[in-house]
């Protein structure tokens, strides 16, 4: 009985009570994926599967001896991405591609790159020279910079400062590894604890 009584009590307090209407809409703009975005998204390979088939061989956008290169993913900080490209995160993974095939060097780009996340080395440097006598010119860099963008585990990366081999090198932020996700949980949780 009590429900009954509850429920006519709130009838008639709200009997005079009309909706409000909305005046105003508040549009969000949707953001527009281009075809290049989607197929990016496709292409990208985590370093935990096999990457044969994405990280190709046969063209990257040729760049230039000199260039810089420099790629950021959506999210990351641009205080971390500043601290990257000056240098200032300490590089204790270093890889160095001179003489290499390109073959060779995709291999040691995904196992250095694979161990170094299995070892919570999150930001690394490789070495793959200016390219200014190879034929064409600065054919690795271009290849090293397609395949880094490919790799969903690459969090951003940056040509390095002149005392780490300036534009004949690159820095490397690596996205932390389940375990170490993890672990920086736990140890969170035990603080606000």
């Amino acid at each position: 009985m009590t429900d009954d009584n509850d429920l006519d009590l709130f009838q008639q307090m709200m009997g005079d009570v009309k909706p409000i209407k909305q005046d105003t809409t508040i549009r969000i703009k949707e953001r527009t994926i281009t075809e290049a975005h989607l197929a990016r998204r496709q292409a990208a390979v985590s370093l935990a599967e096999e990457y044969d088939e994405y990280l190709s061989l046969d063209n990257a956008p040729m760049l230039k001896p000199d260039d810089i290169l420099e790629y950021k993913k959506d999210g990351v900080q641009d205080g971390v991405f500043r601290k990257l490209r000056l240098g200032k995160y300490p590089i204790t993974a270093k890889l160095d591609l001179h003489r290499r095939t390109l073959e060779q060097a995709r291999e040691d780009v995904v196992s250095f790159l694979r161990q170094a996340q299995r070892l919570d080395t999150r930001s690394v440097l490789i070495v793959h020279g200016k390219g200014e006598r190879s034929n064409p010119p600065a054919l690795m860099k271009s290849y090293l910079a397609a395949w880094l963008e490919q790799i969903s585990d690459v969090m951003c990366f940056h040509s390095a400062q002149p005392f780490h081999g300036g534009s004949g090198a690159v820095y490397v932020l690596i996205k932390k590894s389940p375990e170490m996700k993890l672990d920086n949980r736990e140890r969170h949780q035990k603080r606000m604890s």
